[in-house]
C-alpha cells in the first residue's frame, strides 16, 4: 500500500515533519507531548511529568493515556494515507509503574497494520528506563467524505 510518506512520493513531508506540521492536538499540547522519532515503524514522544500529576505527585493515569493514544492514532494515520481517517475505537491501559518527575518516554509500534484496522502498543517509560504503563491501541480506518 502506498503511503504520502512512501519514498515513491516528492514534494511532500515526512515522518517527524508530517507529524510536527499536523500538530499534536489541543490536550496533548497543554500537556507537553514533544515528538522525537516518527515513522510507520516507530514512534517516539516524551511528555513531562510535572504538570501531569495527581494530587499525590504521581504521573496522573490519565496523562499516561493522552500520551499513547496521541502516538497511536497519528501513527495510524500516518498509515492510513492520504483520503483516509483513522480514528480510535478501543484502548487499553495497565500502568505498573509511577514516575514523580523528569520525562517519560512512550514508543508506539505497530501490531497489526491492516486495510481498515490498526493494532499499536505504547510502552512508556520514565527517565531511568523503566516501564510505566502499556497502553494497547485500535484505530478503525475509514475513507474521508469526497469534497
Amino acid at each position: 500500500m502506498a503511503h504520502e510518506f512512501s519514498a515513491e512520493t516528492t514534494g511532500q513531508l515526512r515522518g517527524i515533519e508530517w507529524a510536527k506540521a499536523r500538530g499534536v492536538g489541543a490536550l496533548a499540547a497543554k500537556m507537553g507531548l514533544e515528538w522525537l522519532e516518527f515513522s510507520l515503524e516507530r514512534c517516539v514522544a516524551t511528555m513531562p511529568v510535572e504538570g501531569n500529576t495527581q494530587p499525590v505527585g504521581l504521573m496522573h493515569g490519565g496523562a499516561y493515556v493522552v500520551l499513547a493514544e496521541s502516538l497511536g492514532s497519528m501513527a495510524a494515520n500516518l498509515h492510513a494515507g492520504p483520503g483516509r481517517l483513522a480514528v480510535g475505537v478501543d484502548v487499553n491501559a495497565t500502568h505498573t509503574r509511577s514516575a514523580s518527575s523528569g520525562l517519560v518516554t512512550a514508543v508506539c509500534t505497530p501490531i497489526h497494520l491492516g486495510r481498515s484496522m490498526t493494532v499499536h502498543e505504547i510502552v512508556i517509560s520514565d527517565d531511568q528506563g523503566r516501564r510505566c504503563s502499556t497502553v494497547r491501541i485500535t484505530n478503525m480506518i475509514k475513507d474521508l467524505p469526497r469534497a
